[in-house]
């Protein structure tokens, strides 16, 4: 705790001397709640400012895992009148009671409530208090009731202009009452069997929809989970649209994982919407695009978001129908092309996936969309010619205000001089199990040279070229063309996975130590890179990238052992800022030696780990919890015993769930047939962010919600 008697240093400088606005700026990197409950008593100075209107307007809650019932209850009393904006998303531990101290927000004109525990009842309750509420987002779950909510509730809900509602069951939730929509989001999690095993039906009632209160929708997103009753139910909110589509859409966004057919209903809303709107984002399901004229007609103004993930689009029709034949697009800021195999050639029908690019596409993409912030082309094989200067990390230089970037590993290499046959070195990499040279694990097996030589080769190289041109990037991912997770979502898990690119085959630590210079990175991910040898390129990034706060590393090198584990724990010892860790990675060994590393990690709150035939030791396990006091999700889905898993998950909850409120621990056998059963337990915030595998680059439009 800072005070005036205390606030000076060595050199006789009083913190309490600094500019009110100094120091305002100073607070606003304090949590709402210390503010409130522990900085303002320190003294008359910062009693003042701590509630001052800049600090109290806006209050996250969201990610601050410590807070309690009480502590939002004596939040609430002190600031309850000040807040216009509360964001309580993920608040996951905090019981459905604590809702009833939002009431004290009288002036709330933004709430976010996604995560939280709500009945209907409640949610009744405490919008029928705050009467200048516009922005909402909330859970509808099982056992919803919108007949209980009251005239008060719904005249507040008829004033909202954004909504944001995740479906656990099929329902409409508030959104037959909020007649004065602008903003919709829709996220479907809906399961096709209850626990108890019952299927459910996606249909709801016809009179329910209230259908002419679309008129002033101007964006329009929906996320579906896999499984067929969200389809349906979307269907359901989507027939509303087609009968009347609003005039000031500009925003039409539809994630659909898999097959997701067109029907006569989505058919007439793309027909009116080609007739009568002008969009800014556009995102469809890749059967409403494959094989239809669809783009050439609708009519697009300033966009800043495409997403044409997983699509068979050819080049020539993005060049075409989408950025105009290469005209001018400088507003676009965010473009998902992942998945899109076809997306940087001329024409794809006698193309084969592994096929060179054309060039000349990525080129007039560059140079049309020279302002993007957010690239997505991983999921694809994007090799590239021997033309010099053409090679797609080249052209991608050029894209200097880029901030997120997701790529193939086979899209970074260097042309070789035989595309036919993958380098010499990497061979032994792709052999069985058992049959490559042993390394022992926990013995460095690089050195000072060893590094030297790795940085030498990575100058060289065009990734290298790269990144050295895109010094501010924050997120970057590095996914084989060919990688899927072992971690299911609603299926049971993967066993085997596809070999990696030929072309990949020669991307190894120097690439990844090429990355170090990265200064600026947030967030990580590599996946699938065969030819990690060591693992010494993790060091540099270690070292040089400071404020990495999430790491997620996926079957690098040999998959019959892991090669990096020496390297991983020397790069651990120095991320302090690093708070969410995910590892995947067959036979992994979560030993002491791991644990210990891993403890460094002052920051770290989030640890998942995925490991066929991976094996743990449950009193480093223990042992690594009581040291990193910050950590409040461990999940290790590995080869263990049942027994072993359920005696170590209980023995970390009985230990510590008491001291860490938001505790929430899953250790569990990775190929157990009840492993989907425990999935749908984990808390979405964790299962979305960091449990599940996915490209997170341009996955949906910049500043969609807060």
């Amino acid at each position: 705790m800072l005070s005036a008697e205390i606030g000076e240093d060595s050199n006789g400088i009083n913190l309490m001397e600094f500019s009110d606005e100094i120091l305002l700026h100073i607070l606003s990197y304090v949590p709402c709640t210390d503010l409130v409950l522990n900085v303002r008593r320190t003294c008359r100075k910062l009693a003042t400012l701590c509630l001052d209107k800049s600090l109290t307007h806006t209050v996250l809650l969201h990610k601050e895992y410590q807070v309690n019932k009480d502590k939002v209850k004596q939040l609430m009393r002190g600031i309850g009148k000040e807040i216009h904006q509360l964001n309580m998303a993920g608040c996951y531990w905090l019981p459905s009671s604590t809702i009833d101290y939002v009431i004290r927000c009288k002036n709330l004109v933004k709430l976010n409530l996604s995560g939280c525990h709500l009945t209907s009842l409640r949610l009744s309750k405490m919008l029928s208090a705050l009467q200048h509420l516009r922005s909402l987002a909330i859970d509808v779950n099982p056992g919803f009731d919108a007949s209980q909510l009251s005239s008060e509730c719904k005249a507040t809900l008829s004033r909202v202009l954004e909504l944001k509602q995740t479906l656990y069951t099929p329902s409409y939730g508030v959104v037959p009452c909020c007649t004065s929509l602008e903003k919709l989001l829709l996220y479907f999690e809906i399961l096709d069997r209850s626990r108890e095993g019952f299927i459910l039906s996606g249909q709801l009632m016809v009179g329910e929809s209230n259908v002419p209160h679309y008129q002033n929708l101007r964006v329009f997103y929906a996320r579906l989970a896999p499984g067929y009753v969200n389809q349906e139910v979307v269907r359901l909110y989507l027939a509303v649209l087609s009968d009347r589509t609003p005039e000031n859409l500009h925003a039409f966004l539809i994630s659909a994982p898999g097959s997701f057919a067109e029907s006569g209903t989505t058919k007439n809303l793309l027909d009116s919407m080609a007739r009568n709107v002008c969009l800014d984002a556009l995102q469809l399901p890749k059967s409403w695009i494959n094989g239809s004229g669809l783009l050439q007609h609708l009519k697009f103004n300033n966009p800043f978001y495409f997403s044409f993930s997983r699509c068979t689009l050819s080049g020539g029709h993005l060049i075409l129908r989408v950025i105009n034949g290469g005209k001018d697009l400088k507003s676009l800021t965010s473009l998902n092309l992942s998945g899109c195999i076809h997306c940087l050639s001329s024409d794809s029908l006698f193309r084969k996936a592994e096929d060179d690019i054309d060039s000349s596409i990525l080129e007039s993409l560059v140079v049309s969309c020279c302002n993007l912030r957010h690239l997505n082309l991983s999921a694809a094989h994007h090799h590239s010619s021997e033309s010099l200067g053409k090679h797609l990390c080249q052209l991608l230089a050029r894209l200097r205000h880029l901030l997120s970037l997701a790529l193939p590993v086979c899209s970074i290499t260097d042309v070789p001089t035989n595309t036919d046959k993958p380098p010499v070195q990497s061979v032994t990499n792709v052999v069985p199990p058992g049959l490559g040279k042993k390394i022992r694990i926990g013995v460095p097996t690089y050195g000072k040279n060893f590094l030297e030589q790795s940085n030498q080769k990575s100058q060289s190289s065009v990734f290298w070229t790269l990144l050295e041109n895109l010094r501010f990037l924050k997120n970057l991912e590095l996914i084989g063309s060919s990688f899927s997770s072992a971690m299911p979502r609603n299926e049971p898990a993967i066993r085997n996975s596809l070999p990696p690119c030929s072309r990949a085959q020669s991307v190894g630590d120097s690439e990844v130590a090429a990355i170090g210079q990265l200064n600026f990175l947030q967030n990580l991910t590599l996946a699938q890179m065969p030819n990690i040898l060591t693992g010494s390129g993790l060091v540099s990034i270690g070292l040089q990238c400071q404020h990495l706060r999430t790491l997620s590393l996926a079957n690098l090198g040999m998959m019959g052992k892991v090669v990096y584990m020496s390297a991983l724990m020397d790069m651990l010892k120095h991320c302090k800022c690093l708070r969410d860790l995910r590892l995947e990675q067959p036979y992994f060994s979560a030993n002491t030696q791991f644990f210990q590393a891993l403890s460094h990690c002052s920051s770290l709150q989030r640890l998942c780990i995925i490991s066929r035939s991976g094996t743990l030791q449950s009193d480093a396990v223990m042992s690594f919890m009581a040291n990193c006091l910050e950590v409040i999700m461990c999940h290790m889905f590995m080869g263990e015993s049942l027994t072993v898993c359920k005696n170590l998950q209980q023995s970390i909850v009985r230990s510590f769930q008491a001291d860490r409120p938001a505790l929430n621990v899953i250790i569990f056998p990775l190929l157990h047939e009840d492993l989907t059963e425990v999935i749908r337990d984990v808390p979405m915030m964790h299962l979305d962010e960091i449990t599940l595998f996915k490209s997170r680059v341009a996955e949906e439009p910049p500043n969609l919600w807060w």
